[in-house]
């Protein structure tokens, strides 16, 4: 039986939520897909908006693909199945 969902995306979403919020593995595992998606995406944007403040410090980013800062960031994830 093949997974409803690639394993390594959804160790990346957990660590990208865990990581960023300081939530427990757990929590953020046992989390609905979608749920966890919608968090990634709020992270996401929260990250966007930080390293485009001057002012700011720059976020940390992880994810998918490489950003101007050396960071990952974590973009379209996965449709529903």
């Amino acid at each position: 039986m093949t997974p409803l969902y690639d394993p390594d995306r959804l160790y990346e979403e957990v660590a990208f939520v865990a990581y960023h919020f300081g939530w427990d593995r757990d929590d953020v595992l046992t989390m609905p897909h979608r749920e966890r998606q919608r968090w990634c995406e709020e992270i996401s944007q929260i990250n966007d908006r930080m390293n485009d403040d001057p002012s700011s410090e720059g976020g940390h980013r992880l994810g998918r693909s490489r950003g101007d800062s050396g960071g990952i960031v974590l973009r379209n994830p996965p449709e529903s199945l």
